[in-house]
């Protein structure tokens, strides 16, 4: 753990340290006065603003300076009144290009109402989680919209344990920004300073190799790693080098005009074809912020989250390690994977979509494994959030602690149920959240249900990060699966999709 932090000796505020790459100006000389009424109210949505995963929204629609700043003032006003102070933000971002705009603007929000922020630039998501717990911060803030495509953004919170931020935290600081601020008024005239601090990444990369030494050793390994133009190129390759796996890179540049558009965890061919056309032992592919990975192994073949549970899971479990032989996953996990595990003896809790209610079931349980099929995996004996780098890092060691290949553990598994899921775009927000109340659409899920019994099941959920009704069909035949989405599907289009 190292040391409660203190302003970094040796180094000014940001604006005189402006020889370590590109980093937001200081600009907190706007006082908050101007901040809360010098501006005008900012028009909201009349919806949340928090979904599953923090705000996220195009950049320059949703997502803009103003509302950037304001964000920080009262994020930083909201943790100032839970009685902590004297303690930085950790502020990290992915490759997108408005970044730094939004870095900027919530360095001006946080800075205003006393914070000091210690910005690391690049990074991936679970750097700025690890730095929160470990530096003993405030909190830790990603600028990041993961998966989603270059235009869009968001902002992720995490607390100073380095868990997200709770859901009741969230609340009180969208309840400010709607002008809700009775007991967050200033307690202190001090102005907070930006320090760029893109050293402190170092620690992270650290942090992946100690709990697998000293027999870390990848040497004799051949890897693709699809780094998706996006956070996992500040550290994914470096981190497989220093274990001694040989690496080819895919995407291994920041390019925020290019991050995951036909390629990482989301768009797989890339990874595929490398696999292939290397020789590859196995392939690794990130989403933008590298809080989740996807695998490929040595026959083309997708290893998800799902696997990955199962392959780990089944580890820990000979080792004693997998209390009460439980995972958490989700409703998205596969029950093809779900009646394996429960072969082994094992429980299969499932949760809604989303890992923070994954990582909430896990603490209230005691589990220590869990994730969702999509790739976010949370193993509590390393870490206590989703991080891509440090899964694939493990998966590879088993791989080659168990002498074998990434192909034979996938041989040795399940077979999974075929799965299909189908997003259709709904823009009216009430309407996706309560598509219950269309006749026809319920009327067509039911009809599934009930043809399909036992042997599948049908899954329809409004996303919480994109504007899409998600409809997924689950069974043992995968004739059934296509006749009953295209049937769903049908309905929402012509009911809800209008």
């Amino acid at each position: 753990m190292v040391s409660s932090p203190v302003r970094p000796t040796g180094l000014g505020p940001l604006e005189q340290q402006q020889d370590g790459g590109d980093s937001p100006s200081d600009i907190s000389s706007l006082s908050s006065d101007s901040l809360v009424s010098g501006l005008p109210r900012l028009p909201l949505p009349p919806g949340p603003l928090f979904g599953t995963d923090g705000i996220r929204g195009k950049a320059g629609d949703l997502l803009t300076a103003p509302l950037a700043m304001e964000i920080g003032y009262w994020a930083g006003r909201v943790m100032q009144s839970q009685g902590l102070t004297d303690k930085p933000v950790i502020l990290g971002q992915d490759s997108r290009t408005s970044g730094h705009m939004l870095a900027t603007a919530l360095s001006a929000g946080l800075t205003s109402a006393g914070i000091d922020v210690w910005h690391i630039g690049l990074c991936p998501t679970p750097t700025v989680a690890y730095l929160a717990e470990s530096c003993q911060a405030l909190g830790g803030i990603m600028i990041s919209a993961s998966h989603n495509p270059p235009a869009d953004n968001g902002i992720k919170f995490f607390g100073g344990d380095g868990t997200k931020l709770a859901s009741s935290v969230q609340t009180t600081i969208e309840a400010a920004l709607r002008g809700q601020t009775t007991g967050l008024e200033s307690t202190s005239a001090a102005w907070g300073q930006c320090y760029y601090r893109p050293e402190l990444v170092n620690r992270y990369a650290s942090f992946l190799h100690e709990p697998l030494q000293p027999g870390l050793d990848l040497a004799g390994m051949k890897v693709v790693l699809d780094m998706a133009w996006g956070s996992a190129t500040r550290l994914a390759e470096q981190v497989f080098v220093e274990a001694g796996a040989e690496v080819i890179a895919l995407h291994g540049a920041p390019d925020g005009d290019r991050i995951n558009v036909n390629c990482g965890s989301t768009h797989l061919e890339p990874l595929k074809v490398a696999v292939a056309a290397h020789g590859a032992d196995l392939g690794f592919a990130f989403d933008g912020d590298a809080d989740r990975v996807m695998a490929i192994d040595a026959q083309g073949r997708v290893v998800d989250g799902d696997y990955i549970l199962y392959i780990w899971g089944k580890h820990l479990q000979s080792q004693g390690r997998l209390p009460d032989h439980t995972v958490i996953s989700t409703v998205m996990a596969n029950l093809g994977f779900e009646r394996a595990w429960e072969k082994l003896g094992g429980t299969l809790v499932r949760t809604r979509v989303g890992d923070q209610h994954v990582h909430s079931e896990m603490v209230s349980r005691g589990a220590k494994l869990g994730g969702e099929q999509s790739g976010h995996i949370l193993c509590h004996h390393y870490s206590l959030t989703g991080d891509g780098i440090l899964t694939a890092l493990h998966l590879a060691t088993l791989v080659q602690t168990l002498g074998g290949s990434l192909a034979a553990l996938v041989d040795d598994s399940f077979t999974t149920y075929p799965q299909k899921l189908h997003n259709v775009r709904v823009m009216d927000r009430d309407r996706r959240l309560h598509w219950q109340d269309c006749a026809p659409v319920y009327q067509a899920v039911t009809a599934a249900e009930q043809a399909m019994g036992s042997e599948g099941r049908v899954l329809v959920r409004p996303s919480g990060t994109e504007p899409v009704l998600r409809v997924m069909v689950e069974a043992i035949d995968g004739g059934l699966v296509d006749r009953w989405t295209q049937h769903i599907v049908q309905a929402v289009s012509q009911h809800l999709a209008v």
